[in-house]
């Protein structure tokens, strides 16, 4: 009962095999047997150029079509050959043609030169040129049979390859058995183009792979060049929002304390005309309009827990108590300031002390034990800082960083339209230099004047 029923389930099993076989043969050497598929040149970065020289490399990319051309001029002259066997020498040339077409036409419609192979095979039986050669193929045939499915498998899938060897073996196989010889050639046949198709499978798979490793490692190297860009990119950003942060700090203490002064100015005047409350009140409007602007435009960039500081922003004058703390920490530094002292921008103040800040924590982390040196140069137009620091004890292992602090420090320079130098010192360690310009005040300039 049992055997009963899975006969029938067993059967639909085998005529679904056999449909899905067939209609893969009809896909593979049937469908589109005459379709234009020209035979491709080798890539550029192809492992067989690397040792031709590159003003060859070029041409070289046409070696397999090189290579086609002289099997089939070796298929045809081995045709001629054969022509002291078969008859004169225009047959032994037309034999030799003939062989040799089929392995040409694999340079552009393959599918169609494995047939055409095959049919010149059966005429060479028909016409009776076999007989005394490797019977049901010449030489010249067998051979170019063999070049063309090597060249087909090369390009095609596995399956491609089984299906010509069993179409080539099964037609053989029948001539043979209707006129009782060739099983010598038959036989060699089989286990040549076996081999010969194997290796082919073996060689196609591995470009194949190839290509695939190729390709993975392109989008391998392309996520992680977009993974940097993106991280660069976000440094860029976070340390924009905290300049942006500090600089709306700055510029809406000055502007509230504009205002408080231009409300409080009429009262300090005794009797003051009515243009001049007029005036001040104009400025106080002004100053809180533009204070509310600011702070809607750069409102934006704060994060939803940022809390503003208490204290005033840091400026110059404190960069003592910044060179105690990192003293405190382990850090050796000393300050040496050249030039006149004055009171600069308040944004400019900011930048400097966070440049020298940043200088020193880099220090702290990539040369823990080293020496620091704290210049500031004011000059006429602007200020000079040099932070530079001696090599890494060794002593204490360095901390990696995500290199925000330099994108930082870049950043508040540009913002200035300074300029800024940082790299690797003579003597091993670093250095960070930058020149912030400064606008010479008013009573500078008439200073420089008279």
């Amino acid at each position: 009962m049992d055997q009963t029923a899975q006969t029938p389930q067993g059967a639909r099993t085998e005529a679904r095999l056999i449909r899905g076989g067939l209609g893969a043969l009809r896909a593979d050497l049937f469908s589109g047997a005459f379709a234009f598929r020209p035979l491709p040149p080798l890539e550029p970065g192809h492992r067989a150029l690397r040792r031709i020289p590159e003003q060859y490399r070029e041409r070289a990319r046409w070696l397999p079509h090189g290579l086609v051309v002289l099997a089939a001029v070796f298929v045809f002259l081995l045709g001629i050959a054969e022509s002291g066997s078969y008859g004169g020498d225009l047959e032994g040339i037309t034999v030799g043609f003939v062989a040799a077409l089929p392995v040409l036409l694999t340079l552009t419609r393959p599918v169609a030169a494995f047939w055409l192979s095959v049919a010149v095979s059966a005429v060479t039986v028909l016409v009776g040129a076999a007989y005394t050669g490797a019977f049901p193929w010449t030489a010249a045939g067998f051979l170019a049979h063999l070049v063309v499915m090597t060249q087909i498998a090369l390009r095609s899938r596995p399956r491609v390859a089984v299906e010509m060897w069993l179409i080539t073996v099964g037609l053989a196989a029948l001539v043979v058995a209707g006129e009782g010889h060739g099983d010598d050639a038959l036989m060699a046949m089989l286990v040549l183009a076996a081999f010969a198709l194997a290796a082919a499978v073996s060689v196609g798979g591995w470009n194949t792979a190839r290509q695939e490793v190729a390709v993975k490692e392109a989008e391998v190297a392309t996520k992680e060049a977009d993974t940097l860009a993106e991280r660069s990119k976000r440094t860029r950003l976070e340390e924009r929002t905290n300049i942006a942060r500090e600089l709306h700090d700055v510029v809406a203490h000055h502007m509230s304390v504009v205002a408080i002064q231009a409300e409080a100015a009429p009262y300090r005047v005794e009797n003051p005309p009515p243009e001049l409350e007029q005036a001040f009140a104009t400025i106080r409007e002004n100053a809180v309009a533009a204070l509310t602007e600011l702070r809607r435009v750069l409102g934006v960039v704060r994060a939803e827990d940022y809390e503003a500081p208490d204290a005033p922003q840091p400026t110059l004058a404190d960069l003592d108590a910044l060179l105690r703390n990192v003293r405190e920490a382990g850090l050796t530094a000393d300050k040496t300031v050249t030039g006149a002292v004055r009171e600069l921008p308040p944004g400019v103040e900011l930048s400097a002390y966070r440049i020298v800040q940043e200088a020193l924590s880099n220090t702290l982390r990539h040369a823990p034990g080293a020496q620091a040196k704290v210049e500031v140069a004011y000059v006429l137009g602007g200020l000079g800082l040099r932070v530079v620091n001696g090599p890494a004890t060794g002593l204490v292992k360095p901390s990696p960083g995500a290199g925000h602090g330099l994108t930082g420090m870049r950043e508040r320079v540009a913002m200035l339209g300074g300029v800024m130098t940082a790299g690797e010192s003579a003597d091993g360690g670093y250095e960070v230099s930058a020149f912030l310009p400064v606008e010479p005040a008013a009573g500078d300039a008439g200073a420089e004047t008279s």
